[in-house]
């Protein structure tokens, strides 16, 4: 059964690798998919397509700047005779060439779909992989590390992400609606965002309004903001209800 969009890979690969004990997060620093194993240093990554093409590969080598342990996933459809990305022992050779992993989904009307790896990072690799940039790998954990939970579906595009930078300023947008009118410390000691001054001045989103000297309100796009991100509110409190008291806004 082929897939509309690529999205559709994302939740049996995530199911894959959570079965092998790893963490795995969506579209963090660009990347489809993250996850972080207790047994490894490296963070894995997999860039999804529903077809093999050179926007894949390319973004294959761009993420190991980031990790050497990169994946690209595509569907697998048996329908489909004689297409280039069905030509799977050349592409497997390419990827091995390349330091890269190859992973197919295949998907079925009556079973749950098939995930297979057919060549992982690293297997026989003919040329050096390129060197992963340290700081853009510090950058990579710092917003894994800082996101709560997993609010995206990876292989998203032109849709807002929750961020770590977004859920900081919807946790003082939180401290505003239930506060009102508040001092920069106020809603630091409310939110527990330590630099939430900067996130009221620099006013990202537009949720934020000075209305005196050191005083800051909620703006009606901020409210708006909170309704939207509605299910990320209700992931924290379910994740630790102790919390609910700090942000009373039902």
């Amino acid at each position: 059964m082929a897939v509309q969009h690529e999205t559709e890979l994302y939740a049996p690969l995530k199911a894959f690798f959570e079965e092998r004990g790893y963490s795995v997060k969506s579209e963090v620093r660009h990347c489809d998919l993250v996850g972080i194993s207790p047994y490894s240093e490296q963070p894995l990554i997999v860039e999804m397509k529903k077809t093999f093409n050179l926007h894949l590969l390319l973004q294959g080598l761009e993420r190991q700047k980031l990790s050497s342990d990169v994946y690209l996933a595509v569907e697998r459809n048996r329908a489909k005779r004689g297409a280039h990305n069905q030509r799977w022992n050349e592409i497997t050779i390419l990827c091995r060439r390349l330091g890269l992993g190859l992973i197919t989904v295949t998907r079925y009307k009556t079973k749950p779909p098939f995930v297979e790896i057919l060549c992982s990072p690293g297997d026989k690799v003919i040329v050096p992989s390129p060197k992963v940039i340290k700081a853009r790998a510090s950058k990579l954990l710092y917003e894994f590390n800082e996101r709560s939970g997993d609010y995206n579906v990876g292989g998203s595009n032109g849709t807002k992400l929750v961020t770590a930078y977004r859920e900081k300023a919807l946790r003082v947008a939180l401290a505003l609606q239930a506060g009102g009118e508040m001092a920069p410390r106020e809603v630091r000691d409310r939110s527990g965002i330590g630099n939430a001054a900067a996130f009221l001045q620099r006013n990202y989103y537009g949720w934020f309004r000075r209305v005196a000297r050191g005083r800051y309100v909620l703006t009606p796009e901020g409210e708006q903001g909170i309704a939207l991100y509605q299910g990320v509110v209700d992931g924290w409190h379910q994740a630790a209800p102790a919390a609910d008291d700090r942000y009373p806004h039902e």
